[in-house]
């Protein structure tokens, strides 16, 4: 899908509005907070800026944000969970502007964490920035991935398969989807106007994922700790310009 400028404009208008949920928030996470706290943070963002939430019913989830905590990979319920010093938590976020969406994610720190924790944080962050800087046009969809993946794995860490990232715009999840891994083959090449949500989820252990019976958070299978980062990026001509920036 080729996105006009117009079109992009209020995805960019959306992205702001992400950006402002991961600030509010990311101030707000403490020592003693619960998740559904958090969320409530969000909400009120959505509602100041007259935007909506993409999250809230999709598929029946509850909240407007995904809060995972430690070896919780994404899609974390919000609830009475506190948070204590010495987690790491990840927030996911969206919204809706005019039709189209913003999506982006980001893992914190709660006080102090482990050195392992903050490397494994810092890492992830790397592999998103590491992923954007190819997507041109030219490119392949697909270099993204392996860009993500050489900068998790040479830290020592693993991606995970199950979950990717994906295009976005009328919908929060369009076609096709990015992998944050080399899948074998290169995959389309990347045109001005495009514009994907990358989001690498990396874990300290191995890849492998369970979910819970609550039919949405998925966690690392064998208990070790997992962050994820996602931007929402449109490819210009110019390279390309990340939406979810504040």
């Amino acid at each position: 899908m080729i996105r006009t400028k117009d079109e992009i404009a209020k995805m960019r208008r959306a992205g702001k509005v992400v950006a402002e949920i991961m600030e509010k928030t990311r101030e707000f996470v403490k020592p003693g907070v619960t998740t559904l706290q958090i969320d409530k943070v969000a909400r009120e963002v959505i509602e100041r800026r007259g935007a909506r939430s993409n999250f809230l019913n999709y598929h029946g989830f509850p909240a407007v944000i995904c809060t995972s905590p430690n070896n919780m990979i994404v899609h974390g319920i919000p609830s009475k969970c506190v948070i204590e010093e010495g987690d790491i938590l990840s927030i996911d976020c969206g919204a809706i502007v005019e039709g189209y969406h913003g999506d982006a994610a980001y893992t914190m720190p709660v006080g102090e964490v482990s050195a392992l924790a903050a490397k494994l944080i810092q890492v992830t962050e790397k592999s998103l920035y590491a992923g954007i800087e190819v997507m041109k046009p030219g490119n392949r969809l697909h270099d993204i991935g392996r860009e993500v993946q050489a900068v998790a794995e040479a830290a020592g860490f693993s991606v995970v398969r199950k979950y990717v990232g994906h295009a976005i715009g009328t919908a929060m999840h369009e076609e096709p989807q990015v992998p944050n891994y080399w899948p074998g083959t290169p995959g389309p090449k990347l045109k001005a106007g495009n514009v994907f949500a990358v989001e690498p989820m990396v874990n300290a252990g191995d890849f492998d994922t369970i979910e819970l019976d609550d039919g949405w958070s998925v966690l690392t299978a064998d208990g070790s700790l997992s962050a994820h980062f996602e931007h929402t990026i449109a490819i210009t001509e110019d390279g390309p310009e990340i939406l979810t920036l504040a």
